[in-house]
């Protein structure tokens, strides 16, 4: 009896299905599929839809439904761009004026209006844009610091994946003058520490957690007259991202009460609610010195993401949609998915900024509880939804959800707990 798998489609026959892969790519899936077919795995016969199927998509990154109830999810991306941010992005997507003035067609400056758009909503002196938060770091202490940067020990942090601060920033020829201790640092601890090869005090917030108890720490106000007084520059990192004060976040500070300080820097991809952006806010002098620093090259940021932080600044976006949604209106939702979804529960459900924002400050919201055992196919859905399985429940809360899309969810729950 003949062996089916000696009927598997020949490379070169398979390739003519995809001219629109790189050949790489194709012949990287065709392999796949072909293995798979030897193997038993896929029938012979379905060989050339599957490599038809594989090769419809030709990125990785699929898009998925936040339904955890943190808005500001790194391991989604930090946050959702906006509409009008979207099509920033396509618009930059070809040839554009990046560094051409059309009037002149001469070289232009790169990144003017997107750093007017900041400069708008947070009047600082002046303002640039590099890559990420961490860039910003990097370039400010590199440029204001000369040799020794001075910080407190309660502020020397480690976010996400062992990515620490201090290493960022002694990477360049830089160095931290630690001073007081972890839960307590005064004016006084920073004004010993200052020498001959000091140039700048370095102040992080703690973004990403909280200390309670027996602490104090010294504001932005009395370090700037120190600062001034030893002709030091002030570095104030904020990392995220909050423009202005916001009554739904009353512990988080706003870049705008900061600028006090030579610098202050915030991410792009957090309470802005836009692309991943490094954003440096402050004096014209310190900014200057930042931008013609030989670090701004390595750490420019692209057109496509200057584009879509403008618009971003410009025009209202899902963090602040999904931040300021009403718990009304929120109950209300989840009771009508809890209508199409028959043995669900409607719980309370603290939702989160996420992102190394207002640490563990709750926001009040609601959720459905579903059986954990749906979290699996919901997450390997079409669309794919990410639950919080919390307590031996899959909890599903439409917060960072828009509401166009909760129709969407239910179809995505009823398919999960068919498999």
């Amino acid at each position: 009896m003949t062996d089916p798998r000696r009927n598997i489609p020949r490379t070169d026959t398979l390739l003519e299905l995809v001219p629109h892969l790189s050949p790489a790519k194709a012949k990287q899936i065709i392999r796949e599929v072909q293995d798979a077919a030897r193997a038993g795995d896929i029938p012979v016969a379905d060989v050339e839809a599957e490599v038809k199927r594989r090769a419809a998509r030709t990125y990785s990154l699929h898009p998925v439904l936040n339904a955890t109830g943190v808005i500001i999810h790194t391991n989604l991306g930090r946050a959702p761009l906006a509409p009008a941010a979207v099509d920033a992005l396509v618009a930059a997507a070809g040839y554009t004026d990046v560094e051409l003035d059309m009037d002149t067609g001469t070289r232009g400056a790169r990144g003017v209006e997107a750093t007017q758009a900041l400069l708008a909503a947070c009047p600082a002196e002046d303002a640039l844009v590099v890559n990420n938060g961490a860039a910003a770091l990097l370039l400010a202490t590199a440029a204001l610091g000369k040799s020794e940067v001075i910080i407190s020990r309660g502020e020397l942090i480690e976010i996400g994946a062992g990515f620490r601060l201090p290493e960022l920033i002694e990477s360049t020829p830089v160095r931290l003058r630690e001073v007081g201790a972890t839960n307590r640092t005064h004016l006084h601890d920073y004004a010993a520490a200052i020498g001959d090869n000091t140039g700048a005090i370095l102040k992080v917030h703690p973004s990403n957690f909280r200390m309670e108890g027996f602490t104090s720490s010294v504001g932005v106000a009395p370090l700037r007259r120190l600062a001034d007084e030893h002709g030091l520059a002030l570095i104030v990192d904020l990392g995220s991202g909050l423009l202005r004060p916001d009554a739904v976040l009353p512990e988080e500070p706003a870049l705008i009460a900061q600028l006090d300080a030579d610098v202050v820097i915030a991410s792009g991809d957090k309470l802005l609610g836009g692309p991943q952006a490094g954003i440096l806010l402050g004096k014209k002098a310190a900014i200057s010195a930042i931008r013609t620093h030989p670090l701004a090259r390595a750490v420019r940021i692209d057109k496509l993401r200057l584009n879509a932080l403008e618009a971003s600044v410009n025009t209202p976006n899902a963090v602040q949609a999904a931040l300021h949604i009403s718990p009304q209106r929120l109950l209300e939702r989840t009771r009508w998915l809890q209508q199409q979804i028959p043995g669900s529960e409607v719980v309370e459900h603290t939702g989160r900024v996420g992102g190394g924002g207002a640490p563990e400050y709750p926001l009040e919201g609601w959720a459905l509880a579903l059986p954990a055992h749906l979290a699996r196919p919901l997450r390997l859905g079409q669309p794919a939804v990410l639950p919080r399985v919390h307590e031996g429940r899959c909890l599903i809360d439409l917060r960072c959800i828009p509401e166009s899309a909760d129709a969407t969810v239910a179809q995505a729950i009823k398919a999960a707990a068919c498999t």
